[in-house]
């Protein structure tokens, strides 16, 4: 079969749907999560739209309360999983048109979700309308499980699996191209800060300080809130910050209010995978803040975060710095900063560890940090599928015969779906060379790399299940 050319043939049907999907704003609602949408309104009506896709074209399809769901096509005992989520992080902001529009422009198509992983979702389940379409037989189950959490706690994933059948092998369309073998260990951690309250004012008193919305995201957005004594060290203090955002060339602003100074400094936001891609505005904030005559508590914060995380991405001030030749690099991001005044001082840490690495030192390294508390930290340990596996070599033979291109095998940082598998691999969406826009401004995906894929996902489904 000629999978490019059946691809052609769905095309527009394809890119309207995908656009239908990506103008539903699938964020996280945890507050307005009720039984049967455990994650909000917004995040389930993508999830509903996925599933009457699936109904609507006569594949088997079941809702597992919520959390999750599956489309469903093929006999046979055997499982093929295919791995997708439905859910994706807050949008941020500066981005030239509307996050949630899905506009079209020099054949790209732009949304939050376009390349992660909404996109790929749909090229997946085209992929399996092209087999039904097709009536080609399969030995297998082609069961694409569709999770709505995965940006967070991957609680779909947990309650599905509770209920529903482990798949044998199978994919996550949710990464790179050509295959990802082997995913990093991740850990996402909370250490609060403990200090004595403090009441005396220095010349400055930092009221309120908060970055960042997610720990998989370089915060692209940091705000303080500080009290100066009088006006002349209020003004001095407006001074310095300009001065600090012109000599690191960061944008941002500062505004007289009721409660004091407001500062606003801005970054630029990458996924966590690669923090050194981007610019933390949380750090940057921190940097600044702490070369002033801030109150005790305050000031004890601030120099934390400047001293454990300044200029370092890959945990070495933390003494759990680490590699591997299968995965590279430790990596750490300071995701979120919760900071009021003898109230709270939390920050929010993502770890992306190597294969070979363990946790349990990762941990070690964070209850080193004087003064804190751990009050969370979930471990997600790493995920290596053998080069050699049946899985792996029908997936490179499909890449291969279809882009004439090598297969090759890489690790990442990031975690995806295929983890949840014992034999599991991620594959595509990203084609080698394409920046990777996932979690930033302008989030797109190249209108010609989605038909490729689909024809990708079309013939590995067929193989993997005939």
């Amino acid at each position: 079969m000629n999978w490019e050319a059946e691809v052609i043939r769905k095309k527009e049907d394809l890119i309207k749907d995908t656009q239908s999907f990506l103008q539903i704003e699938s964020v996280l609602d945890e507050e307005g999560g009720t039984e049967g949408k455990p994650f909000g309104e917004k995040v389930d009506q993508a999830l509903q739209y996925m599933l009457k896709k699936g109904q609507d074209e006569g594949f088997t399809v079941k809702n597992v309360d919520g959390y999750a769901g599956h489309i469903e096509y093929g006999e046979g005992e055997d499982i093929v999983g295919v791995l997708c989520h439905v859910d994706v992080v807050p949008a941020g902001e500066g981005w030239t048109t509307p996050p949630f529009s899905a506009d079209i422009r020099e054949n790209k198509l732009f949304a939050r979700g376009a390349i992660d992983d909404k996109g790929p979702t749909m090229a997946a389940f085209y992929a399996l309308k092209i087999l039904k379409d097709a009536g080609l037989k399969l030995s297998k189950k082609i069961r694409m499980i569709i999770g709505t959490d995965e940006e967070s706690d991957w609680r779909c994933v947990d309650h599905y699996f509770k209920h529903e059948a482990m798949p044998q092998i199978g994919f996550a369309p949710d990464a790179d191209f050509p295959i990802i073998h082997a995913e990093k260990g991740i850990i996402d951690a909370i250490v609060s800060f403990t200090y004595e309250q403090s009441e005396e004012n220095k010349r400055y008193t930092l009221k309120q300080f908060t970055s960042g919305m997610r720990l998989n995201m370089v915060p692209d957005e940091a705000k303080a809130i500080v009290a100066a004594t009088n006006e002349h060290d209020a003004e001095a203090l407006k001074t310095a910050f300009e001065a600090y955002l012109a000599e690191n060339q960061l944008t941002g602003e500062v505004k007289m209010t009721a409660d004091g100074l407001t500062f606003t400094l801005k970054g630029v936001s990458v996924h966590a995978m690669e923090p050194a891609h981007g610019t933390n505005a949380g750090i940057h904030m921190a940097n600044f803040l702490c070369e002033h005559e801030l109150d005790e508590q305050g000031l004890a914060f601030t120099s934390q975060i400047n001293a454990l995380f300044d200029q370092d991405t890959r945990g070495q001030k933390l003494g759990i710095a680490c590699k591997d030749d299968i995965s590279g690099d430790l990596t750490l991001n300071v995701g979120t900063i919760r900071y009021t005044q003898n109230e709270e001082a939390k920050l929010g840490l993502n770890v992306r560890y190597p294969v070979t690495a363990d946790g349990k030192e990762v941990r070690k390294g964070m209850e080193r940090i004087k003064g804190t508390v751990i009050e969370k930290f979930d471990d997600s340990p790493p995920h290596h599928v053998s080069k050699d596996h049946p899985l792996v070599k029908t997936l490179q033979r499909v890449y291969e015969e279809q882009t004439g291109d090598p297969a090759t095998l890489i690790a990442i940082g990031g975690g995806t779906y295929a983890r949840s598998l014992e034999a599991g691999v991620a594959f595509g969406p990203l084609f080698p060379g394409r920046p990777d826009c996932a979690h930033q401004k302008d989030e797109y995906i190249e209108i010609d790399d989605l038909l490729r894929a689909t024809a990708l996902y079309a013939q590995a489904m067929y193989e993997l299940a005939k």
